[in-house]
């Protein structure tokens, strides 16, 4: 049996990049996956990739950072699939710029999307795990969150934020036997870094002590093990998964 047989998960931010890695992998193992995502050519993508894997999923057209739009989602979810054993908070933007130059809405933006769109998601998922006493929440930081990086002062502050979420729910949680912790990925191959020349790429390698950027499936399968019946007893953790920036 697959380790994620009959399970049900929301991955956010799952059109693209590391969420689509994350839920492809999670259905890989069995699960059904709620796709949540505000572009909905691409989420409806990855479904149709899920449905070809042989497992089961939906795409919601969601903003995480309204809250009635979050309690919708996760209501779908549980209407749809019965219950809701995992939740990925993955989804997050980036507004890059100096503080002196950084806009109120650059910050108001970020700090809406990734820290208050996990709290909602999160607030949201619990009530359904509390009454099941069981499920596993995962939320994505960033190893700016841990380091700090120049020009991200909203990045880095509502990643940092995202950690204090993970280490307070996971405490508020664990009496209902659900676990909550976190992964702080370094440098991703993604969408922007495929854009990066020569040049641009060895300044950014320079930083990595491996040399080497991430796989978008390196960061997947630290999720893929954190909601697995093997990290049963990890709760409250801020893994890195970096490349060796952040130690």
């Amino acid at each position: 049996m697959k380790i994620l047989e009959n399970k049900v998960a929301i991955v956010t931010g799952a059109g693209r990049n590391i969420g689509k890695s994350i839920a492809l992998a999670l259905a890989k193992e069995g699960a059904k996956i709620t796709v949540v995502d505000v572009n909905e050519t691409d989420g409806n993508n990855v479904v149709n990739e899920i449905k070809e894997l042989g497992s089961d999923a939906i795409f919601i057209h969601c903003d995480i950072s309204k809250s009635d739009e979050v309690d919708k989602m996760v209501k779908t979810t549980v209407d749809t699939f019965g219950k809701l054993d995992i939740l990925v908070n993955n989804a997050g933007i980036t507004r890059d710029t100096l503080i002196v130059r950084m806009k109120d809405e650059d910050w108001d933006k970020v700090i809406s999307i990734n820290l208050t769109g996990t709290f909602y998601c999160s607030r949201a998922a619990a009530k359904i795990m509390m009454t099941q006493k069981s499920g596993k929440i995962v939320n994505i930081s960033s190893v700016v969150g841990l380091m700090g990086n120049a020009g991200q002062v909203n990045y880095s502050s509502s990643k940092a934020g995202v950690i204090g979420l993970t280490r307070s729910l996971a405490r508020e949680l664990a009496s209902r036997n659900i676990t909550v912790n976190a992964i702080a990925p370094g440098f991703v191959e993604s969408d922007m870094t495929a854009k990066l020349n020569e040049e641009q790429r060895k300044k950014l390698t320079d930083q990595i002590p491996l040399k080497r950027t991430a796989q978008p499936e390196e960061i997947a399968n630290v999720v893929k093990f954190l909601v697995s019946p093997d990290a049963d007893y990890i709760t409250g953790q801020v893994i890195s998964v970096d490349g060796g920036m952040a130690f």
